[in-house]
């Protein structure tokens, strides 16, 4: 089964819907889980990222799929550009985003949005960089997420996306599935009482295209110089790709 048809609550309706549905039943809980789920981890995984970023120096940075804003944060923080816009389609998560940013003093430097990563609300090569940190696995349809960033990037910009995978070796799989199939859905049930929420996203982890299948859809969308990075037993990959 394809990504795209991996739905939060039901095979019916559209997943943006779904998707929008259940981040915003989930936002107040969901720091804790994404630490919980990913032992902390998640954490370096997105400096990693913000390095390959920082190599370009993009003086704008558009965080698709922004959700409670930790990459956009990490991102202005440690590379200083002069722009960095967040977009997302759960107001829910951006509420939070928003009392980090206020938290923050970074008011002047972070904007977020409510939108729609299928159809981006900005011109033509508005961006130097874009960045989606575990959010491409929830697009109603992957290729035209692509196309979308790619459209938004100026020529040369960088698109950089963090995602969570699945482990190639069998031992480590093995643990892995027991965490995830099990573990998480049970613990997310505990905090956040959104039961379907904590099954669909094993569910969208496996069914997401990984390696050299992301890959050749970046360059479908028109990324060139696409490569990939794993991280942590292959458990998060991190793909990159030019305009």
């Amino acid at each position: 089964m394809k990504v795209e048809e991996i739905k939060p609550y039901s095979s019916e309706g559209e997943k943006a819907k779904q998707v929008e549905q259940m981040f915003d039943s989930i936002a107040p809980a969901y720091d804790f889980m994404n630490r919980a789920m990913t032992l902390g981890i998640d954490r370096w995984w997105r400096r990693v990222a913000v390095k390959m970023v920082k190599r370009t120096t993009p003086h704008s940075i558009l965080d698709v799929a922004t959700g409670t804003g930790d990459f956009a944060i990490d991102l202005y923080r440690k590379i200083k550009p002069e722009q960095v816009v967040g977009i997302d389609l759960s107001q829910g998560m951006l509420d939070v985003a928003s009392k980090k940013i206020e938290k923050y003093g970074l008011n002047d430097a972070i904007t977020v949005q409510q939108g729609d990563c299928l159809a981006l609300p900005f011109e033509d090569a508005s961006f130097d960089a874009v960045t989606v940190a575990f959010g491409v696995r929830n697009f109603e349809h992957l290729l035209q997420g692509y196309q979308q960033m790619h459209r938004v990037l100026k020529p040369g910009g960088m698109l950089c996306v963090i995602e969570l995978s699945t482990p190639r070796n069998r031992m480590v799989r093995w643990f892995y599935d027991l965490y995830t199939l099990h573990i998480i859905p049970w613990f997310g049930v505990l905090k956040s009482h959104d039961k379907s929420a904590y099954r669909y996203l094993p569910q969208s982890i496996a069914a997401v295209p990984q390696g050299e299948d992301m890959l050749t859809i970046m360059q479908e969308a028109g990324f060139k110089n696409c490569q990939v990075k794993r991280l942590t037993f292959g458990t998060c990959s991190i793909y990159t790709g030019k305009r």
